[in-house]
């Protein structure tokens, strides 16, 4: 048998964008000969993962995993949804999103990381997903967040299967109070913050640049009135405190009763947890957001077919 080295792996790898290990059989099969194992990834449709990999991958899953004090979100993408229904892919996004629980979030690390089930890697095992299904697919980022004493508790909206679905959500419960009925509020607090969609849990928390930029263009709003500026600084303050109620969590109307905001939910909920409650961390992931997704010109694919192009 050959000497494989790795340098010779690495080679193969780089150009044909198949799994390591799939490299290193390759070259096994074709005794070190680097362009018969080319062909050979090829003929198995190992390589055809590389020319896959521009294009744009905005569908997908968002998965989440949680276990007692921590838990991990997780966005895996795809080109269509289609293949967001395919049980394979499935399967896939939910062990992995249980393997970045175990490294903290860190998607690098998360690909390096053995699959389970298999003699691949998460990274390796995802490539040869691409060739399998034949759309470009990428693990796009994770976030984990914990808490001690206390739960993080998890929600899945538009779910497809379980802890898989369009949103993701997390919140970490800081209490030493009944875990149960921790779990359940915080199961409550995560469906609002699904539907609400806050950016913050505090007021303090907030990107003091957001707050500044909020600011300038509520002080120009203002200006208009005519008012005088000690006026104007009030109204502004008094603005801001809306926009306040709008992007965090504890100032929100807690969706779920309109009438309550949602730290005053908690307050409440915590006499009879038995202990005091603190909303230690969310985190929130939607499907495909910040995704610029491609938008097809119809009319030009045809003309492009029957080349004629277009003025």
């Amino acid at each position: 048998m050959a000497d494989i080295s790795a340098s010779l792996v690495k080679e193969l790898r780089e150009r044909t964008g198949a799994g390591m290990m799939d490299c290193k059989k390759a070259l096994a099969e074709a005794g070190g000969d680097i362009e018969q194992a080319a062909d050979w990834l090829r003929k198995k449709g190992l390589a055809a993962a590389a020319k896959k990999a521009g294009r744009i991958a905005a569908e997908g899953l968002i998965g989440v995993a949680a276990e007692g004090g921590s838990g991990v979100v997780i966005e895996v993408n795809t080109e269509t949804d289609f293949v967001a229904r395919n049980d394979q892919f499935q399967n896939f996004t939910a062990k992995a999103a249980k393997e970045a629980l175990a490294v903290g979030g860190d998607v690098e690390k998360l690909k390096a990381r053995p699959f389970p089930g298999g003699s691949r890697t998460v990274g390796e095992e995802l490539t040869h997903l691409v060739a399998t299904i034949g759309e470009n697919m990428s693990i796009r980022r994770a976030q984990t967040v914990s808490v001690s004493p206390g739960v993080v508790a998890s929600y899945i909206h538009n779910q497809v299967a379980p802890g898989l679905g369009k949103i993701g959500v997390l919140v970490a419960l800081k209490s030493s109070g009944d875990a149960a009925k921790l779990a359940a509020l915080g199961r409550q607090l995560a469906m609002h913050v699904a539907a609400a969609n806050p950016r913050s849990v505090r007021t303090a928390e907030l990107d003091p640049k957001l707050i500044d930029n909020e600011r300038k263009i509520l002080t120009e709003q203002a200006a208009g009135s005519g008012k005088p500026a000690e006026i104007i600084a009030k109204m502004v303050e008094g603005r801001l405190r809306k926009f306040y109620e709008e992007v965090v969590l504890l100032e929100q109307v807690y969706v779920i009763d309109p009438d309550k905001k949602v730290g005053k939910v908690v307050e409440a909920a915590a006499k009879e947890i038995g202990a005091p409650v603190e909303v230690a961390a969310i985190a929130r992931y939607q499907l495909g957001e910040g995704i610029e997704k491609r938008q097809d010109d119809f009319a030009a694919e045809v003309a492009a077919a029957a080349g004629t192009g277009k003025a």
